[in-house]
């Protein structure tokens, strides 16, 4: 056995001791002992027999500087900074890892490392350089769970071995934690609505903690030991969390909702002590901040993150001797991030920021619009900047990875929106650390998504790789994994051409690219030609999807006889189909080549199925949908005319039925479910994530609603309009009973020349007959759209508040809460208005009525900055049929060609 010395420097930190560790190990398998040595100098290593290897940091080992200094060490790329190393050659068989840092020296160690086990000994020349092109490269891990816990909300879950029994296993940790050193990760991020009540006490608010003294130790043991171990390996250890969110008993002691709105005294108070606090505690982890969701962050955004979230640093900073800040991340999210960074530069040196790539979704690698401008303004800030692969509510459940696609996002992350780094979610987010998949014991993530993760920080690390050796190197991955490289070949083009699937159809057609719609569950016929009624978000088409068409505007171009421009709605429908159809042949090509992981290929091949059954699903709804809005654009509101025009719909709508029918079934086998987040934020394609989170319980609602349609084309046909196409007479809404309790607003009786504010004269023109002498609130408009107005009531029975909101997207006029920002905005209903243009206004834009339930007791009334109105409250056992004053009636909008008259 032949030997060879190392000599790692005195006093090596953990990150050099275990890169020396790796080397060792590497040796010996390939039957080279190793024989430790205190650092040379460039006068005496050669008095040392046989081959040696010196690793160390350029800038603190002293064998490295003299080698450097008297040429020995040169270096043809760029010299070693940060996380960047050199494997050098030198004479006296001599073999150098030069690091610009201890991360440096652990990654070149592990470079050599690998290159020796595949030379089956340390490689004759070397003479190589490497350095990431992007400065924070990893994951989220996630302390949530799929479902809500009453009376706590969406993102609220204590740390305890109950719910997170995971949390505490040792092993998975250490197994995930060597991954992500594979992967050559250093940061992770671990998410958690208010992680602070599991994790310091405060002798202040004693009842702020959330958990027993026995899982309170067993909590900071881990999280100590964790960050200890991310240290080790060249990780940041980073902790999320929301803003304003507070502990469930200390919001029940002083009386205050669990997510507050705006900074108070005691909410400040109990912050800067917490984070004060978990800095004293965990000094070497740092800090992610969500400001939006809950908190107003347009009003108090730069107050809160600079007077409380900094102040609570900078406290817990006092005492400490530390070589850097702890880095604090500012989330881009439903917040002016640009404001709080311009206010908060000045006074924290260490702040990055971080922003959604393609929304909660991924949808292309050529993102534009308003977020490409949020990502590039926060790129040149100077700061890190994340670019966030956030939820991926569109792949859920199946397995993606197309690394081409992979390679393209990271490229335009860098080179479109300026980022320099990545924050990347699992695909199935809310269930970590387990898949969805029906298999016994459960899968997980780690394994069953491998490449997901393999791709994206391979690509972090250097985008830049060339496409064509790209494709060698995975399909080497591949066939060392099932056995040979016709297999490997074959199963990296069904995972090519499936990854098409989802992203095209959710551009062209989806409702949202948010968490408030699980694609592959389908959607129905309404939210394909009627999405205005479903609330659709424009930053799918506007700014994650490149330039094209909505199948509205395709159709209206199509009936004016205009030139299409960009994607088209049937340009998607053909592409996925045969991209569907290429995956599905590359799976066959690959099954007789297929020796090893035989019942993972198995899994990989049903989902190739079920994504060619999702896909053809979309595709010949959307070619039934085609039809259907050209028999609408034909007929003209005269319904009656032109049936047979529908009667082509027929046949596509009954084959797009046939296919969810076969994916029910054989995802009934396959997986557990289809979304993770199964909350009543989900919305599409049916409200409520938990009652529709499979397809089989989502069929039974398509069945009804192609026999609704066919039983309707047929009533047409006949000569019959439709009972449920026919509008109801319309009666006033009943008042609920109230009290008024602010002084600066009064209640007044909503009609036609009402005064709708206390200053100015701002008239109502029309008014629905819905709400014609109810009895409304009015206030100030210019203290609401300059500051916001909070409004006290009292409410003696359950009740509805009628909130109205003037039809422009101008920032003197309030707007709609969206769960694509706030996943609490549909907790009290109301997001999709009752009555659109329920109030025209004399020279101002007319006003969409929303309608959110309320309980009987006292309430204070704080929407956000923004001119708006309180139409009237009305009791809440009442239905409401929406409608459209303002042309279009629900006859002409055509749902109720998918509806039942018996419904």
């Amino acid at each position: 056995m032949t030997t060879t010395h190392m000599a790692v420097p005195k006093a090596a930190s953990s990150r050099i001791t275990l890169a020396a560790q790796l080397l060792d190990t590497a040796l010996r398998e390939t039957g080279v002992s190793v024989c430790s040595a205190e650092e040379w100098s460039i006068f005496n290593y050669r008095k040392v027999d046989g081959p040696k290897i010196a690793i160390g940091n350029r800038y603190e080992s002293e064998f490295i500087r003299e080698l450097e200094q008297n040429e020995v060490l040169l270096y043809h790329t760029a010299e070693p900074e940060g996380e960047g190393f050199y494997l050098a050659s030198l004479p006296g068989d001599l073999i150098v890892v030069s690091g610009g840092s201890d991360t440096g020296v652990l990654y070149g160690c592990q470079e050599l490392a690998n290159r020796i086990v595949r030379n089956g000994g340390l490689p004759a020349e070397l003479a190589y350089g490497d350095a990431p092109s992007m400065k924070l490269r990893g994951p989220v891990v996630p302390l949530q769970l799929t479902k809500v816990e009453p009376p706590r909300r969406t993102y609220e879950y204590p740390i305890t071995s109950g719910r997170f029994p995971w949390f505490y296993d040792k092993e998975l940790w250490l197994e995930y934690l060597d991954r992500l050193l594979e992967y050559r990760c250093n940061v992770i991020y671990i998410w958690s609505g208010h992680p602070f009540s599991s994790l310091v006490k405060l002798a202040p608010y004693p009842e702020a903690m959330e958990v027993t003294e026995e899982e309170f130790a067993l909590n900071v043991e881990t999280f100590r030991w964790l960050a200890e171990e991310c240290d080790r390996r060249g990780i940041w250890l980073v902790l999320k969390f929301y803003n304003i969110h507070i502990p469930l008993p200390f919001a029940e002691k002083h009386g205050l909702d669990l997510h507050q709105p705006k900074p108070l005294p005691l909410t400040s108070d109990y912050y800067i002590a917490s984070i004060s606090a978990f800095i004293r505690s965990f000094p070497n982890v740092g800090l992610m901040v969500c400001l939006g969701e809950a908190l107003q962050g347009a009003l108090y955004g730069v107050e809160w993150f600079n007077e409380t979230i900094l102040a609570g640093v900078n406290e817990g900073l006092k005492d400490l001797e530390l070589k850097e800040l702890p880095p604090i991340i500012v989330r881009a999210h439903a917040i002016p991030s640009e404001k709080v960074m311009e206010a908060a530069l000045p006074n924290y040196a260490n702040l990055f920021t971080e922003a959604k790539y393609n929304g909660e979704s991924l949808t292309t690698f050529t993102p534009r619009g308003n977020w490409q401008d949020t990502h590039r303004h926060l790129g040149s800030l100077g700061s890190v900047h994340l670019f966030n692969v956030h939820i991926l509510a569109n792949l859920e459940p199946f397995r993606f990875g197309s690394p081409s696609f992979i390679q393209k996002c990271v490229q335009a992350a860098k080179y479109r929106l300026g980022c320099n780094g990545i924050h990347l979610y699992p695909l199935f987010y809310w269930d970590w650390p387990y898949s969805p998949d029906a298999a016994v014991p459960r899968l997980k993530q780690l394994d069953r998504d491998w490449i997901w993760f393999a791709a994206w920080f391979r690509y972090a690390w250097q985008p830049d790789l060339n496409p064509e050796l790209e494709r060698q190197y995975w399909i080497q991955q591949f066939a060392q994994r099932y056995g040979s490289p016709e297999a490997g070949e074959a199963i990296l083009d069904a995972y090519e051409h499936a990854g098409e699937c989802a992203p095209k159809l959710l551009r062209r057609f989806g409702i949202t690219e948010g968490n408030r719609q699980t694609m592959s569950l389908g959607m129905t016929m309404s939210q394909l030609t009627n999405p205005d009624r479903y609330g659709p978000w424009r930053e799918l088409w506007e700014s994650q999807a490149p330039q094209g068409e909505r199948l509205q505007l395709f159709m209206e171009r199509e009936g004016r006889g205009e030139a299409h421009i960009g994607e088209t709605p049937v340009d998607i429908a053909d592409n996925v189909d045969a991209h569907a159809v290429r995956a599905e042949e590359a799976v066959r090509r690959a099954r007789a080549h297929v020796t090893k992981n035989v019942e993972e290929f198995g899994r990989i091949a049903t989902d190739v199925e079920a994504i060619g059954l999702m896909t053809r699903a979309y595709t010949f709804k959307v070619r039934a949908a085609i039809e259907i809005l050209r028999y609408k654009q034909r007929a003209d509101g005269q319904f009656l005319k032109y049936p047979e025009l529908l009667e082509k719909a027929v046949p596509l709508f009954r084959e797009s039925l046939a296919n969810y029918r076969a994916l029910a079934k054989l995802t009934s086998e396959t997986y557990l479910y289809a979304n993770s987040m199964q909350t009543p934020q989900r919305k599409v394609p049916f409200p409520n994530g938990e009652k529709f989170a499979h397809w089989r319980e989502c069929l039974p609602a398509y069945e009804q609603e192609f026999r609704s349609f066919t039983d309707n084309v047929q009533a047409l046909k006949s000569g019959v309009l439709p009972a449920q196409a026919v509008d109801e007479a319309v009666e006033r809404y009943e008042e609920a009973d109230f009290s008024l309790l602010s002084p600066y607003a009064e209640t007044y009786t909503l009609c036609k020349q009402s005064r709708l504010f206390i200053d100015g004269n701002v008239t109502a023109s029309a008014v629905a007959e819905e709400l014609d002498g109810l009895t409304g609130i009015r206030f100030s408009r210019e203290q609401a759209a300059k500051e916001g107005v909070a409004i006290d009531i009292e409410l003696k029975e359950h009740a509805l508040i009628l909130v109205g909101y003037f039809n422009s997207a101008d920032s003197e006029y309030l707007q709609v809460p969206s769960l694509e920002e706030n996943t609490h905005a549909d907790d009290r209903g109301g997001l999709s208005p009752v009555l659109k243009n329920g109030i025209g206004v004399f020279f101002y834009p007319s006003v969409h009525v929303h309608a959110f339930r309320y309980e009987p007791g006292r309430h204070t009334l704080l929407f956000g900055r923004g001119s708006y109105l309180i139409a009237g409250i009305v009791k809440g056992n009442q239905p409401m049929k929406p409608r459209n004053l303002d042309g279009v009636s629900s006859l002409q909008s055509l749902d109720w060609l998918f509806e039942s008259s018996e419904t």
